[in-house]
């Protein structure tokens, strides 16, 4: 937990969920910079003299772990995520600065959005589809006096960025930088800003190539990863998944798109499937990539959460997991040691955790750590797939 100073006082915050020892902060300079221009009267550097107004329907969209929303609390804001771990962040936040979490009404990007935005500030996603996606979803809801602030550190800012808030939305400048961060101010234009909608979900054919047979169709919506097409991780991973027959329950942690939970179902109509990603779109995703090649299967769900920790102990036979190694820009293994742990934890005696990774990432010593065992499956001069199992 860090401290932030804010132009309306100081604030204790965390990422969700904390880790011991864990030196990432809860905000960046991008965060700083814009929460500084909303609270100034004039401002030479921004080039956009005059505070804002945020006394009208403020919205805050890709807030990375509510740092902005919880600074702008006392404006109950409305906060959309594709998120599941930013809402439950944002609601820890709130609570540790003595906040009412009523302050700040929570949404995803899968709910509709209000219906009019006075203020629309933007934390740029690394994720240019995403932006697109969320720009077309809020257009119909600003108006021309709406006042439109993106924020982003200069790396994740690009022509390709800029043209994207023109088109959809109106004309764009940006800020001079301050601390590798900078600012884009967007005027809505009307009529602009409320025509057209974006191209998502999209779909595409699995390769046969990945060792599915006649293919499978992946259903995409805005943000996944590698949307567009089979990433070559899935691809190495679908060549090599265990071979079981029967009624497990096999969870797919971790599932973006569901392509992997999906070739097990369709090669064994009896499996009990669990879907689970922390992300929004990334369910949506799986739920719509699995009813679009299953006609009849096991039972299954499809859950936003926090890794393994909805599932109960000792009731799963199997886990696939492709897991990330990002954390927003930070690279990271927590993510992955919390998802082979709560593995751990849901596996039945005898129960397999199956995980791809790229080689160097060396995932086989904490496994070996937790589990006791680690078998390496499958290997290629990139990735690995590794096998775990529960004594």
């Amino acid at each position: 937990m860090n401290r932030l100073t804010t132009p309306w006082g100081d604030l204790d915050l965390a990422r969700f969920p904390e880790q011991p020892r864990d030196t990432l902060r809860a905000w960046d300079a991008a965060d700083e910079y814009l929460l500084r221009h909303l609270a100034e009267s004039e401002s030479e550097d921004s080039g956009a003299g005059g505070g804002v107004d945020l006394s009208g329907r403020v919205v805050v969209v890709g807030d990375r772990w509510g740092a902005l929303a919880t600074a702008l609390a006392p404006h109950r804001p409305v906060q959309i995520t594709d998120s599941y771990l930013t809402q439950r962040a944002t609601r820890a936040n709130l609570l540790r600065n003595g906040i009412d979490t009523d302050a700040v009404r929570l949404l995803s990007v899968r709910d509709t959005p209000p219906e009019r935005i006075d203020v629309l500030l933007i934390r740029v996603p690394k994720s240019l589809s995403l932006l697109e996606d969320q720009l077309h979803r809020l257009a119909p809801a600003v108006h021309p006096e709406t006042v439109v602030v993106a924020a982003g550190k200069v790396t994740e800012i690009h022509t390709s960025t800029l043209k994207l808030f023109e088109q959809i939305l109106g004309p764009t400048r940006t800020s001079l930088a301050v601390k590798k961060a900078r600012l884009i101010f967007c005027a809505p234009a009307g009529e602009r800003a409320r025509a057209g909608t974006g191209p998502w979900p999209i779909s595409y054919t699995v390769p046969e190539d990945a060792g599915l047979g006649t293919g499978l169709t992946a259903v995409n919506h805005a943000g996944i990863f590698c949307a567009e097409r089979l990433d070559i991780g899935t691809r190495f991973f679908l060549r090599h998944l265990p071979r079981h027959r029967g009624p497990l329950h096999v969870v797919d942690l971790g599932c973006g798109n569901g392509v992997v939970g999906t070739a097990v179902a369709v090669a064994d109509p009896a499996a009990r499937l669990t879907f689970i990603d922390e992300s929004f779109s990334a369910v949506a995703s799986a739920e719509a990539t699995f009813r679009a090649n299953v006609d009849t299967a096991g039972p299954v769900e499809f859950v936003v959460g926090d890794g393994m920790a909805t599932v109960a102990a000792g009731s799963v036979d199997l886990v696939l997991n492709n897991p990330p190694f990002h954390s927003h820009q930070a690279t990271t293994d927590a993510t992955a040691f919390r998802m082979f742990t709560g593995s751990r934890e849901a596996l039945r005696p005898g129960g397999e955790l199956w995980v791809v990774g790229n080689r160097h990432l060396g995932y086989h010593t904490k496994l070996r750590r937790l589990f006791g065992n680690c078998e390496v499956m499958a290997s290629d001069p990139k990735f690995v797939v590794l096998r775990a199992v529960r004594r």
